[in-house]
């Protein structure tokens, strides 16, 4: 690949902007959960619905975009998020019931999408010989805009108290950056077709058992951390401090133990890291479950936000890794996998809502799934040690 046909630097940065569109869509929708119930007269369950094609229409885009990545290029679905973005906000912005609401969160949904299942392999390509550390880097920017989002949704709804469609509005400005960085630069091809890797064995390699069983984890993992930061409006009503605020506080965290992932890698390799994340989220869902007041609520967070902060992107760098094989539609299942799961989780924890569950009696239930990934992670690094030895 001659480096000189395209600038790794400003694609890097162009990705990590448009990511940040992304995550900044999440805060959004969080902090205004509760206020789209009541402007809309909705039930909780029938809000979540509205919300899940964030999740849905991300996979969307995931799914059918993996398999055609290679053949039409990286940039064309970077190109395809803008576009889908700029209808997606507008749609949002005019919303003024359910549906509206539903087909502007779709519109973003699918966006969000085709920005990973663009930038996913762009990153991998660009930096072949350190995927997990970069990947983490890259993802840093999905919490570290979890954490620009919810500060600006706590000053223009909480301080300010100006409309929320000036909040939505706010969203264009990171917009109009990545396009201005996408537009006019060359994109390398993806690192299946530099390998040489058959589109055949690029379909084989999905259906190999460890793929299936980290696609499993993956639905899991996601579901621990994106429904959760998703309805934390909700599942901290009642506990004293403001749920933005907190889920700033987890975001900040994970965007900086992001940025210091190299050495840990390093330290735990990718299964060691994904072993250690589900045992400290599990802890930390069960500490919020039942702390309140101001300091334990934020320390029981901050336990939550370390388990959390390396899933995605080491899921990512573990497929990536350990079966190249299966390219940029592997990457793609994964991602999108995990936003399906939230996307099902989501109409879930929202029925537990309208049941009368209590926020803190829900994340002691979701404290099931890192359990579960306890056990699966432990099998994998276990058998894998032993295939090695």
């Amino acid at each position: 690949m001659n480096t000189k046909e395209y600038n790794a630097k400003r694609l890097f940065w162009m990705s990590c902007v448009a990511l940040v569109v992304t995550a900044m869509t999440f805060a959004i929708r969080a902090r205004l959960e509760l206020v789209w119930e009541g402007e809309f007269s909705l039930t909780a369950k029938n809000l979540a619905l509205a919300m899940a094609p964030a999740f849905w229409g991300f996979t969307l885009a995931q799914f059918i975009g993996g398999p055609f990545v290679d053949l039409i290029g990286m940039k064309r679905f970077v190109r395809l998020a803008f576009f889908l973005h700029v209808a997606g906000i507008v749609i949002t912005i005019f919303a003024r019931d359910f549906w509206t609401l539903f087909i502007g969160t779709l519109f973003i949904g699918v966006g969000n999408g085709s920005v990973e299942a663009g930038c996913n392999p762009l990153v991998a390509s660009i930096f072949p010989n350190s995927k997990t550390k970069m990947l983490n880097r890259f993802h840093v920017w999905f919490p570290g805009g979890i954490v620009i989002g919810s500060v600006v949704s706590y000053l223009i709804m909480d301080v300010l108290e100006l409309p929320w469609q000036l909040l939505v509005g706010t969203l264009i400005l990171p917009l109009i950056a990545y396009g201005i960085l996408m537009f006019g630069q060359q994109f390398p091809k993806t690192e299946r077709v530099e390998m040489g890797v058959s589109y055949s064995q690029m379909w084989k390699a999905i259906v190999k058992p460890l793929f299936l069983i980290m696609l499993f984890c993956m639905l899991l993992s996601a579901a621990t951390e994106l429904t959760t930061g998703q309805r934390i409006s909700s599942l901290l009503e009642g506990t004293g401090v403001a749920p933005i605020l907190v889920l700033a506080f987890i975001n900040g965290i994970m965007a900086v133990g992001r940025s210091f992932a190299g050495p840990i890698v390093h330290r735990l390799n990718t299964t060691g890291m994904l072993f250690f994340s589900a045992i400290v989220s599990m802890i930390g869902l069960l500490l919020m479950s039942y702390v309140s007041g101001g300091f334990l609520t934020f320390l029981a967070a901050g336990v939550f936000a370390i388990g959390i902060c390396f899933f995605w992107p080491t899921m990512l760098g573990f497929v990536s890794e350990n079966i190249p094989e299966s390219g940029a539609l592997g990457l793609s299942i994964f991602g999108g996998a995990g936003m399906l799961s939230t996307s099902i989780f989501l109409p879930i924890s929202g029925w537990f809502t309208d049941s009368a569950f209590t926020g803190q009696e829900i994340l002691r239930y979701t404290a099931i799934l890192p359990a579960v990934l306890i056990v699966l992670f432990a099998i994998v690094f276990t058998t894998m040690k032993r295939k090695k030895a």
